[in-house]
This record gives structure tokens, C-alpha cells and sequence, in this order.
């Protein structure tokens, strides 16, 4: 597997169309929009404040996670550096590469956090503690 870094990580901006009458519209289209299909499509809602998600890694999964309502920022770890991205445009996403440690915190009330990923659902690709991930990162 390729080692990726927090710096191959990026903000993606989304095919978006306004209309002044009846709001805005973002697309993403496999093939197009991302680097991967989408398989998989979930969202985290009604995150209690000071609460935190993710905290795990994924060995093969491409993520881009969008904030489609309200705020929160996302600290992606490659295991010698950290990097933050405050996702608050729902025109926006951010691109997460495999074998990166993530946490999302500071959820504004009200928040909803759409994936979109590569796979299905697979407990293998998961890690999720952190002195694993960071064997898995030495490897």
C-alpha cells in the first residue's frame, strides 16, 4: 500500500448550481466529481456538543467527507504529522486518502456530516487503536 501523507489530503470544491428562486445544488458524479466510485453513503447527525467521531483509520477506504449542514473540524494524523480542516460549505469536501487517523470534533448544533466512501462497509479495513495504526504506518 501506498504511504500517503496528511498533504495529499485536500479540500475538493463540488459541481455546484445556484438559482436565486430555489436555492443551490452540488453534484457528484463517480468517474467525475472524485477519484473513486462512491459505494457507500452515510451521515452523522445530532452529534451532542463536545462530542468527538471517527478517531480510527481506514487500510484501503477513500473517504471525502462534506459538512451538508452547520460546522466541524476534521484532524487528519499520518503518524508524524497532523493536519486540521474546518468544513463549514456544503459545496466543499475533503478528499481523505487511506491510512490516515481521523478525528472529527467542534460539530456546531445542528450539523450533518455526509461520507461519501469507496467500499462497503468492511470491519477488517478499520483501525481503531492508536498504537496499532501507527504500527500499521511502519510497515
Amino acid at each position: 500500500m501506498a504511504k500517503y501523507s496528511v498533504f495529499d489530503c485536500t479540500i475538493v470544491e463540488l459541481d455546484k448550481h445556484h438559482s436565486d428562486r430555489k436555492g443551490n445544488l452540488c453534484v457528484v458524479e463517480n468517474g467525475k466529481t472524485l477519484p473513486f466510485d462512491v459505494k457507500r453513503v452515510y451521515y452523522l447527525y445530532d452529534v451532542p456538543g463536545g462530542e468527538n467521531r471517527g478517531s480510527h483509520a481506514h487500510r484501503d477506504l477513500e473517504q471525502l467527507i462534506i459538512a451538508a449542514s452547520g460546522s466541524f473540524r476534521v484532524t487528519l494524523d499520518d503518524g508524524k504529522c497532523k493536519r486540521s480542516f474546518f468544513l463549514n460549505r456544503p459545496y466543499q469536501g475533503l478528499y481523505v486518502k487511506p491510512g490516515m487517523w481521523r478525528d472529527l470534533e467542534d460539530f456546531s448544533s445542528g450539523a450533518v456530516c455526509m461520507v461519501l466512501a469507496s467500499e462497503l462497509y468492511t470491519p477488517e479495513d478499520y483501525i481503531r487503536e492508536y498504537d496499532e495504526f501507527l504500527r500499521f504506518r511502519e510497515e
